[in-house]
């Protein structure tokens, strides 16, 4: 039975074993009516234990057919494989009437006011509009936010202006307070543990004294006396337990219910000033979200960069106009690895350890990859992320052909000892030990040597601690919709070269340090309001006409010789002439255009249309997206008196190599003679021309 479950489809698997039964026989021909089914189902329902469930579910069985069964476990699993959802099946009784199931999650209630207005019309095709409402003490299904790409995709988005907020690191939090009762919500509609929000219920009555019956959307974070946010995480019980002077505190960032009034068809702004107007903070308990006016191009420029510096999540913004619509992704949400085409976002290569079994289309194959790298120190390897998006069909079917695996069926006891990794992450399969290489056929003209893992090219979120599943001892999950995807599938690195624990770590730390967030926003220049940031718990509205003249008066473009001075303090000193007239690097003016591709000149792809689509010289613009292992394991002596030296060895470590002088000439493997210098007899001999074509191409060139 465990062979035909790995294939997907329990219902199937339930339906075979049925037709194989000898203690409950299938019936030769379906009797079973809806209203049989349906009074089963809510039979089913108030019942938690396992063998009164298994009871009512044999007395069931027995007045089914196989075909009967299966369907009636589809049922309960919600997975009726019919290739039409409820959107599909609500629609066709009403155009609005999905829409409003969205909001009010009440079937009965949306079909009984669908059959009103039906009746109240009289008219065939006249039918009334099905209004969208929230129904108290039943879960709205939450408004969300897609990606957003650049300020130009934002501002074009929301030309009336938006509201920047800043995305907190925390958990959605959704109250509905009628009278003294309280519900809370979490983004998928479950209830949130009692000791996440066992603190509203005394001070939301303080801070909105006057809302009787309430929906509010909101986030819930912990925070120190100081106000200080504390990382994701810390609301667990064990985590609380170390935060002694911390609190759980509520951002509140819109309202959809205010004392029957529905709210979810009204701007923005409006919900708003609800909010504002019945709704007093509580500092450290009940706060609003950090909230500002933004129209201008250069003012979210600003923002994003003060935000990214800061090592925050992000920003989340929302038209000022804008309506709540529930599980739509109107609003937008910013990261520094969403902005530039993921310019801004740091990757590393990562090593395939491990597989899930998929689900639905996906069941029965290996879909969900267990990342990680290798410690030089330990000689083992360690977990990092599961990666569950980015591969299209065909990459994955590969995958499946390819990836030798060995099956464990997540047995911890059968984890190799090579492999470090947590209960409660043990895979359905692990790799064969990476260190050693197998041969494999695989789908392309010819058989070549494959090593016995598979490496992704993953994003790593900068800001995003979801994907340390295990580092050591510490680790930390999230949602399995927060997990990295896969860029790339590559077949040319093994261990070695992949990215390391050391490494990994440097990466991590880095992205909270520096991010040359100017060479990739508009507005750079522009530092006015680089360090301006929104206090919190306070709004910022739109600004008053006299205001936003004298806010536009400051922008006006600064005098030449103002110009002049600022790029006297800010610009390093030139070199001398003869130094930079080494080997122009910069892209040609076509290509500036084009975003480019991360593999630069090195880029192993030759479809046209990637090629026209991106720029493959090796920098954009001066500013390198990503460096090159182009001189790894190469100790390279440059002699004095070598034409731009200087400059010449800065790139050469820049590209993972080694510059060394003459003292250090004895260790060298490479040594660059232009007439300045002769190698030792095991010592290869290199131009400096040679190594600037390489550092041009961004890869090893013939000599």
């Amino acid at each position: 039975m465990v062979t035909d479950l790995e294939q997907g489809d329990v219902s199937e698997t339930v339906r075979k074993f049925f037709v194989e039964s000898t203690g409950i026989t299938p019936t030769k021909k379906s009797s079973l009516t809806l209203q049989e089914v349906d009074a089963f189902l809510d039979r089913l329902v108030p019942l938690t234990r396992e063998q009164e469930q298994q009871a009512e579910l044999a007395r069931m069985t027995r007045k089914c057919t196989s075909n009967d069964l299966k369907m009636l476990i589809r049922l309960i699993k919600h997975d009726l494989r019919i290739n039409s959802g409820s959107k599909h099946i609500l629609e066709a009784l009403d155009p609005h009437a999905y829409e409003a199931f969205q909001a009010s999650r009440n079937l009965r209630d949306v079909v009984d006011r669908v059959l009103s207005n039906r009746d109240a019309n009289g008219v065939p095709g006249m039918n009334k509009k099905l209004s969208v409402r929230a129904n108290l003490m039943t879960p709205v299904l939450p408004m969300l936010a897609e990606a957003c790409k650049s300020v130009g995709q934002a501002i074009s988005k929301c030309p009336n202006g938006m509201y920047s907020e800043i995305k907190y690191d925390g958990e959605r939090v959704q109250i509905h307070k009628q009278g003294d009762d309280f519900q809370y919500f979490s983004r998928s509609l479950k209830q949130v543990l009692p000791h996440k929000v066992a603190h509203i219920k005394d001070y939301l009555p303080k801070a909105c004294p006057h809302g009787n019956n309430v929906i509010l959307d909101s986030e819930i974070l912990m925070v120190d006396t100081n106000g200080k946010i504390l990382p994701f995480g810390t609301l667990g019980i064990h985590k609380k337990s170390a935060f002694q002077d911390a609190n759980a505190c509520l951002f509140v960032f819109d309202c959809i219910h205010f004392n029957g009034e529905n709210l979810m068809d009204k701007p923005l702004k409006e919900r708003r000033k609800v909010l504002e107007q019945n709704m007093t903070p509580i500092p450290n308990r009940i706060m609003f979200s950090e909230m500002e006016f933004i129209k201008e191009a250069d003012d979210l420029s600003a923002m994003i960069r003060n935000v990214i510096k800061e090592g925050l999540e992000g920003l989340v913004l929302k038209d000022v106009n804008g309506v709540y619509e529930p599980g739509k992704r109107h609003w937008l949400k910013v990261k520094k690895d969403y902005l530039s085409q993921g310019a801004m976002a740091d990757s590393a290569d990562l090593l395939v350890l491990g597989a899930h079994y998929g689900t639905g289309n996906k069941g029965g194959m290996m879909s969900v990859f267990l990342m990680g790298v290798h410690d030089p120190v330990t000689d083992k390897f360690y977990t990092v992320t599961k990666c569950g998006n980015g591969l299209d069909d065909e990459t994955l079917a590969k995958v499946n052909k390819e990836l030798q695996v060995v099956k464990i069926s997540k047995n911890m006891g059968k984890v190799p000892s090579w492999l470090k990794i947590n209960k409660s992450q043990v895979p359905d399969f692990v790799v064969q030990d990476p260190r050693v290489k197998h041969k494999v056929n695989c789908m392309c003209a010819c058989s070549i040597s494959f090593p016995a893992l598979s490496i992704f090219e993953s994003t790593c979120l900068g800001n995003n601690r979801s994907g340390i599943l295990q580092i050591g001892h510490s680790h930390r999950r999230r949602n399995l919709h927060q997990v990295p995807e896969s860029d790339e599938n590559r077949d040319d690195k093994d261990f070695t070269t992949a990215t390391n624990l050391p490494r990994l770590k440097v990466l991590f730390k880095k992205s909270k340090e520096e991010t040359d967030v100017g060479a990739l926003l508009p507005g750079s220049s522009n530092s006015n309001n680089s360090n301006k940031r929104p206090k919190t718990g306070n709004t910022k509205t739109e600004a008053s006409p006299a205001k936003k003249q004298k806010t536009s008066n400051t922008k006006t473009e600064a005098s030449p010789a103002k110009k002049q001075t600022s790029a006297n303090i800010s610009s390093p000193k030139k070199e001398p002439k003869e130094i930079n007239s080494g080997p122009s690097l910069s892209p040609s003016p076509a290509n500036q255009e084009k975003p480019l591709c991360k593999y630069g000149a090195s880029c192993y792809q030759k479809n046209p249309e990637h090629r026209r689509k991106y720029s493959h010289d090796a920098t954009n613009g001066g500013k390198s997206l990503g460096l090159p292992n182009v001189f790894t394991g190469m100790v390279i002596h440059v002699p004095k008196g070598t034409q731009h030296e200087e400059k010449l060895k800065r790139y050469i470590i820049a590209y993972d190599g080694d510059a060394v002088d003459d003292l250090g000439k004895s260790n060298a493997t490479h040594v660059v003679c232009d007439g300045h210098g002769k190698p030792d007899s095991e010592q290869k001999l290199v131009t400096s021309k040679w190594l600037w074509k390489c550092i041009e191409k961004r890869t090893l060139v013939p000599e």
